[in-house]
């Protein structure tokens, strides 16, 4: 590089350096000055990055504002051949920007001819995928051009010429040809050169599969590391950390920036805080009433609380916008699911993979509409392929669980369970399902650690309890599932539901029946009342309370001898018996 370059090179490089954000103008000229120069790499997503996190800084004024980089001897022998390429290069004709670059020597041209070979390599593959195949046949076609880019690129790198920019494309290189062990190498030393460049850090969060790798690297001590650790505990599934991060960027200054909202809304809807997440995005809408990105996940909240005019008005407002982008077509699919037109919506999952077939909510998206339409083979596809583009999602593996549930396969079911849940141990659905599954491979010790660690991390669907009580039934613990439902009737009830939940009778049931047998007949009286209130128990809850009573009548006393577990809510019970509160197994400790 010529030696103007390398000191402006060199001042970004110092001026990042520093992890605190004490001197936000200082930033402010960083990311400018970054944006501009990404955009002249054609790299257009990290300059975005760049320039929406600087829109939301306090603007510059004019005798502050960063000047632009200094023009090398080398920069301006190519001038003349980058500025034409550069035009050809924003019409998408890669060939041609690539020839007028050949024998260019200076960093900014370089990059862009080596860039433009390989976009053009990309861009032939993809044009291939939509033409020759069906959308579950992608893995095999290639892009040519790998291989020679990889050649020349490791010449430079041995040589020490690449910069920051040249670094970032030789690691993209490495991943494409699945060599990630150097791709990670490559990255890091990329965010070491250049750390204002955004798409270094992003492929490095693509890349960690653990928070152990995480300690391992030996990343810049700069304040674009925050953004980074934010982005990365999100992906891992480390919610609480990743808010926390956020949190101290907005505190920082950052309170404005719609990317942070929209990860803050991510990373809601990844724990499942639906009202939080759907508050969050409904803000960012207003904020962004253009914005695509996102609006994918946005529209799965609306489908999960099966809010139909509000996901059909996303769907039409994002169409009005660009009905061709992938996260629009997701949303479409998404609505059409919801109307339960699930072959329309897979058509538009499809559609959304021809835009993108490295577009992994599509993948998973489809697999569940194959799931509906009974197409199991087409639905362990699309898990996988969603599999093959990220390991880390967790609903791809919890998909080819049920998958193969439905294909009665549960040493199969088992692993693909086990992933989803080493992916999110925190996750009621995964264990519960995990517990099915021992159960039905008759590992009942096995199925009770589950059913009770489910309900110990906060059970979603209020299934736990019920499943580990008929377990203790099975096995004549009449003691423990009476513990169980009451516990059950307990969450039930604090929650303030409404009781919808069929196993409601059948607990009360089971705890009439068990009571009774206890010799406790108040509380045998106030469970077999509550049996009346439902038609599956009514009979038998009125056939109870007519022994109870011809019992009392024959001068049956309750028993004060057997010890009960424990009794009814005081709330629900007919004595305001005050609750021990026992738990059945201490297994809380445990983790199958």
């Amino acid at each position: 590089i010529g030696r103007a370059g390398e000191m402006a090179a060199a001042a970004m490089v110092a001026a990042a350096g520093g992890s605190d954000f004490s001197d936000l103008r200082e930033i402010k000229k960083q990311l400018l000055s970054v944006a501009e120069r990404s955009r002249e790499r054609g790299l257009q997503h990290s300059g975005k990055w760049a320039a929406e996190l600087a829109f939301a800084l306090e603007p510059l004024p004019l005798s502050e504002l960063p000047p632009p980089p200094a023009l090398t001897e080398e920069d301006a022998r190519d001038l003349d051949a980058y500025t034409l390429a550069k035009s050809y290069f924003d019409l998408k004709e890669y060939d041609r920007a690539a020839y007028f670059l050949q024998g260019c020597k200076s960093q900014k041209a370089y990059f862009l001819y080596m860039y433009s070979r390989y976009l053009s390599g990309e861009k032939k593959k993809d044009d291939e995928t939509v033409d020759s195949l069906g959308p579950l046949e992608k893995g095999q076609v290639k892009n040519e051009a790998l291989r020679e880019l990889r050649v020349e690129l490791s010449k430079k790198h041995k040589a020490q010429e690449l910069d920051g920019f040249g670094l970032y494309l030789y690691g993209v290189v490495l991943r494409k040809l699945d060599l990630v062990k150097e791709a990670i190498d490559v990255f890091v030393e990329a965010a070491h050169v250049l750390p204002l460049h955004w798409g270094a850090w992003l492929e490095l969060c693509n890349l960690i599969t653990d928070k152990e790798m995480l300690k391992f690297l030996s990343l810049p001590d700069t304040w674009m590391k925050e953004f980074f650790l934010a982005h990365i505990y999100t992906e891992l599934q480390l919610i609480e950390e990743a808010l926390q991060k956020y949190q101290s960027l907005i505190d920082a200054g950052f309170s404005k920036s719609t990317y942070i909202i929209s990860q803050i809304a991510v990373a809601y809807h990844n724990i499942r805080d639906i009202d939080k997440a759907l508050s969050i995005f409904n803000e960012l809408r207003k904020q962004d009433p253009y914005r695509i990105e996102n609006m994918d996940t946005f529209s799965n909240l609306l489908y999960v609380r099966s809010m139909k005019p509000e996901l059909s008005y996303l769907a039409h407002n994002l169409c009005e916008i660009d009905k061709y982008r992938v996260e629009t077509c997701c949303v479409i699919g998404n609505y059409y699911s919801l109307r339960s037109q699930h072959e329309k919506a897979a058509l538009y999952f499809q559609r959304a993979l021809k835009l993108n077939p490295r577009y992994l909510g599509a993948w998973t998206l489809m697999g569940h509409e194959y799931m509906e339409m009974k197409n199991t083979s087409a639905a362990i596809q699309a898990y996988r392929h969603a599999i093959e583009v990220n390991k880390r999602d967790y609903r791809a593996w919890y998909g080819l669980g049920q998958t193969y549930e439905i294909l009665k396969m549960p040493f199969y079911c088992l692993y693909y369970y086990r992933r989803a849940h080493q992916l999110r141990p925190n996750d009621s659905r995964m264990l519960v399902a995990l517990g099915e599954c021992y159960e039905k491979l008759n590992q009942l010790v096995e199925a009770k650690k589950c059913y009770w660690r489910a309900y110990a991390v906060g059970d979603v669907e209020k299934m736990a309890l019920v499943k580990l009580a008929k377990l203790h039934e099975q096995l004549n613990e009449s003691e423990q599932a009476a513990q169980c439902y009451i516990k059950y009737i307990q969450d039930i009830y604090s929650c303030g539901e409404v009781v919808e939940h069929l196993e409601v009778s059948t607990a009360f049931r089971y705890l009439a029946q068990y009571y009774f047998k206890c010799k406790l007949w108040d509380e045998a009286s106030a469970c077999a009342q509550k049996c009346c209130a439902f038609n599956d128990t009514r009979e038998e809850g009125k056939a109870l309370l007519r022994q109870i009573l011809q019992l009392r009548n024959q001068g049956e006393t309750s028993s004060t001898d057997v010890a009960a577990p424990f009794f009814l809510p005081a709330s629900l019970s007919a004595n305001n018996t005050p609750t021990r509160r026992v738990s059945p197994l201490n297994l809380s400790s445990v983790t199958p």
